[in-house]
């Protein structure tokens, strides 16, 4: 093996990685937020009294678990061309990766739910709270905090997974590797500079994420410091 390595040549691209980059994260923040809170509504739907609404939430959610990522975008993409929606690339991909970590944070959200003992709901009705205080003070945001690590995981999972986008041309990390080894010739080395920038966004994804949970959940802030008095 007389392989030569030759980064200096692939780093000369930075300034296309680094896009690349700044398009993954464009993709990736806004589909955890909005599929988290879409997901916690459906695992709401799925925890209801309405039959109809618990089986059209069970089915959305099956349906998208059961099937591929990237045939979700190609069904997105391709399939509201057909319908006469034109959406550019971006969207379609956005649009997919909001659907596709909603089913999944719906089911980690509805674990969480089950696990909040039906005492504590009792508990805050006789105390007169409403029914949206409830759920947000005694069932969401404790089921969300037990279930935090994995919330987390999955939400760095959808950032992985935006490469897929890349089969619609959305110019993120992985198609601007594509394109760079293409110009050099260098795809090891292409993409072993990928493999560090999504290392680098995995790590930038997990310190928000974390910082976040201290602020809102504030046992952990209390946790965090005893163990630091410690």
């Amino acid at each position: 093996m007389n392989y030569q390595f030759d980064f200096a040549s692939v780093l000369a691209y930075w300034p296309q990685f680094l896009a690349g980059a700044w398009m993954t994260i464009k993709l990736s923040f806004p589909a955890t937020i909005v599929g988290f809170v879409l997901g916690t509504l459906l695992a709401i739907g799925r925890r209801g009294q309405r039959k109809w609404l618990r089986l059209a939430c069970g089915a959305y959610v099956e349906a998208v678990r059961n099937t591929p990522l990237l045939v979700q975008v190609f069904v997105v993409f391709f399939g509201l061309a057909t319908l006469g929606w034109k959406v550019t690339a971006f969207s379609a991909a956005l649009i997919s990766l909001i659907i596709n970590v909603a089913a999944y944070s719906s089911e980690i959200m509805r674990a969480g739910m089950d696990s909040i003992h039906r005492g504590q709901i009792e508990a805050a009705e006789c105390l007169g709270l409403t029914r949206a205080q409830i759920y947000w003070h005694v069932v969401i945001r404790p089921a969300m905090e037990k279930v935090y690590p994995a919330l987390t995981s999955q939400f760095v999972l959808l950032m992985l997974a935006s490469s897929i986008t890349s089969q619609i041309s959305v110019e993120e990390l992985t198609a601007m590797a594509n394109s760079v080894q293409a110009d050099t010739f260098r795809p090891f080395e292409a993409y072993i500079m990928v493999a560090l920038g999504y290392l680098a966004l995995s790590f930038l994804m997990r310190l928000c994420i974390w910082g976040f949970g201290m602020l809102v959940f504030t046992r952990k802030r209390q946790l965090s410091r005893a163990g630091v008095a410690r």
